[in-house]
């Protein structure tokens, strides 16, 4: 019976060599090969004695050739177990996933969802932008249309006060939610100019609001050329009336996510297909600019261990090192946002395409 949770011992791989060594000169002997004719040439070596190694050698061939079958066999198992069991040898720390989780469809009844948020009892509302809806995934798991219209919203995330940010792209500004469905618009214009089409966004803990501007063109829009002519990531202080561009340096910047304590910030370049990580300093201000990982991202969120989770083919998970350490498939053409929600925050909500999807997990949200 061979082991196949365990290497295999350095003896296991002596015993194969010898195994075909032996098989190479029974061959020998059966065929009256070299061996054989170098045995009986030999002076002084009798014929008799030669004859009787060659039947002896006969009588070995089914054991040694059983026994290098099994080795090989044991061999082919354990690296098939291995395979299996890949998991098994990921660190504790980087299992995000519940023993056993797969993706389960939600609904697949929206024309394209984005922008979920949870709020503080775990309830997710994401969008779906075409048909300008704003709908909400109650922590019991039923669903309902929160709001409509919605100013085509987009990306959104709660700010500390449990307001509903969203990027409202109908008339490209930044709306404030109230949970009575009061809308205030905090930005519209840049120097009088439209800004391009806010995406995503993410609020300090400071109340100011960091966005991404790329530029879509949109079919409910009366314009096609944007007036902004660069696309920029942005901060809106609290109670501002204008933002300031942070960084400008963005072929198409996209999803964006902070750390709860304030200390880094990630955006990607979806156009770059690129994600960069900056520490944040008091006021909104960034520093230290790093690539983060070699890929864009649609949508992004964190885990209570500083992991990062990107969208687009799936979902693709980031140490806070820069290491993937997962990868969720997803069944849809394309993977857009995410957020951790359930009361327990160990639910990751996907929006992808016309569909959302839950996944179990095995940590928590960051937020």
């Amino acid at each position: 019976m061979c082991k196949v949770h365990n290497p295999l011992p350095k003896w296991y791989h002596l015993s194969i060599g010898v195994g075909f060594f032996q098989i190479n000169r029974l061959l020998a002997v059966v065929s009256g090969g070299t061996w054989l004719r170098n045995v009986t040439s030999l002076p002084n070596f009798p014929l008799p004695f030669a004859m009787n190694q060659r039947n002896l050698y006969l009588r070995r061939v089914p054991v040694v050739l059983v026994l290098t079958a099994t080795l090989i066999a044991c061999n082919s198992l354990n690296r098939s177990q291995q395979k299996m069991d890949a998991n098994a040898n990921i660190p504790a720390d980087t299992v995000v996933l519940a023993p056993g989780a797969t993706p389960k469809l939600v609904s697949k009844q929206f024309a394209f969802t984005e922008g979920p948020a949870a709020d503080k009892a775990g309830n997710v509302f994401f969008t779906d932008q075409p048909n300008d809806r704003i709908w909400k995934w109650s922590v019991d798991g039923q669903l309902s249309v929160f709001m409509e219209p919605t100013g085509r919203s987009n990306g959104m995330f709660f700010d500390r006060k449990g307001n509903l940010l969203s990027c409202a792209d109908l008339r490209n500004e930044i709306w404030r939610i109230s949970p009575d469905k009061k809308v205030e618009v905090l930005l519209g214009k840049v120097g009088g100019k439209k800004l391009n089409g806010p995406n995503d966004l993410w609020s300090d803990n400071a109340g100011g609001i960091y966005f991404t501007d790329p530029f879509y063109k949109r079919t409910w829009w009366d314009h096609s050329e944007p007036e902004i002519p660069g696309q920029y990531l942005y901060y809106l202080p609290a109670g501002a009336a204008e933002p300031r561009v942070v960084d400008s340096a963005y072929n198409k910047p996209n999803g964006i996510v902070g750390t709860p304590d304030g200390r880094y910030l990630y955006v990607a370049d979806i156009g770059a297909n690129k994600t960069y990580r900056y520490d944040m300093q008091p006021g909104g201000k960034l520093s230290n600019r790093s690539l983060f990982a070699a890929m864009g991202s649609d949508g992004m969120t964190l885990d209570e261990r500083g992991n990062l989770y990107i969208t687009g083919r799936g979902v693709t998970v980031f140490s806070p090192q820069g290491k993937q350490i997962a990868h969720i498939d997803i069944p849809e053409g394309w993977t857009a946002n995410l957020c951790f929600g359930g009361a327990a925050r160990k639910m990751l909500f996907i929006t992808a395409s016309k569909a959302v999807y839950t996944v179990d997990m095995a940590v928590k949200g960051a937020w």
